[in-house]
């Protein structure tokens, strides 16, 4: 477990779930600030979509690593831990605590067990790899990563292409499977003490489905095909991975007449329930996650409410 963050609070769950209203009622219970776990929410401009909280959600508590980015930009895995350790220091250098509240898995990953020390991005490789899968499709190219990282393949879907060709490019570079480079990750978090406390919300899967498609709706109501219109105007293009968020990629799709609007919302909806199955997949195999209930997130931080930050 990394330093920064032995003595966080960490709150996850599926997208939908209704971890970002109850990570503010924790908060103001706790006397901490949050530090957003959702790699989407770092982009400005991606509001609606992003179910960030609210202008008058931040009054109440303080966020950190919302709006940090512009959609043109990108950001690392690593970029974010460093930023996150940061954070965290500030928070608790003012005698807060820190909640981490967001559901992307690798970002809780590396909170939990840092990075692996894999090798650098080789451009020219992942353009031959990226031209590979649009001409052979992409589950050919997730087809000859099984065929040398079985572990990764399985873990990854092959439409993720993005990772698809990380993997393919560790192996290519160092004639090593990233799956075994990661393996580090895996070490002592969850042996010690310094662990930080990680709650994930566990649903009824039809109350999570039921919970994604009201939200896919909520969010049509509120404006965000004109958000993802004001998006496509920028002078920029918006990069690789914020053209890829969930809604965004559906209606990026829809605004270029490749989809119907009502195909493009299935999609979105159909899309984000995955996304969800694959979230719950990483919690429940995760160390230390425990699955939690809105209620028992509230017993089992009973005694750190009310009180002073302390190191536990």
């Amino acid at each position: 477990m990394l330093l920064p963050f032995c003595n966080a609070l960490v709150l996850t769950g599926p997208t939908g779930s209704g971890k970002s209203a109850l990570g503010i009622q924790l908060a103001e219970r706790l006397g901490a600030e949050i530090v957003s776990m959702d790699s989407m929410a770092l982009y400005r401009r991606m509001d609606i979509g992003t179910a960030k909280p609210t202008p008058i959600e931040r009054l109440h508590v303080t966020h950190h690593l919302l709006d940090v980015l512009e959609p043109w930009e990108s950001a690392s895995v690593a970029w974010w831990l460093d930023r996150a350790a940061e954070c965290c220091r500030d928070i608790e250098a003012r005698g807060k605590r820190v909640l981490f509240v967001g559901g992307t898995p690798l970002y809780l990953k590396a909170l939990l067990h840092g990075m692996f020390d894999g090798p650098p991005a080789n451009a020219e490789l992942r353009r031959r790899l990226a031209a590979e899968a649009e001409q052979n499709g992409k589950a050919a190219l997730h087809a000859r990563l099984a065929r040398v990282d079985p572990a990764s393949a399985a873990r990854l879907h092959f439409n993720d292409v993005r990772r698809v060709i990380r993997a393919l490019e560790v192996w290519e570079l160092t004639g090593r499977p990233i799956s075994a480079w990661q393996t580090q990750w895996s070490g002592s978090a969850g042996d010690g003490e310094h662990v930080p406390r990680v709650l994930w919300l566990d649903l009824p899967r039809p109350d999570l489905y039921a919970r994604i498609d009201a939200r896919v709706g909520e969010m049509l109501a509120a404006g965000l095909v004109e958000e993802v219109r004001r998006l496509r105007a920028l002078p920029h293009h918006v990069s690789r991975e914020a053209a890829q968020a969930l809604g965004y990629k559906e209606l990026f799709d829809f605004l270029d007449g490749k989809l119907a609007l009502e195909a493009a919302v299935e999609r979105m909806r159909t899309r984000t329930r995955n996304f969800a199955k694959r979230q719950i997949t990483w919690f429940r195999h995760l160390s230390p996650c425990r699955p939690a209930t809105r209620e028992l997130t509230f017993s089992s931080w009973q005694s750190k409410m009310n009180s002073p930050r302390q190191t536990f």
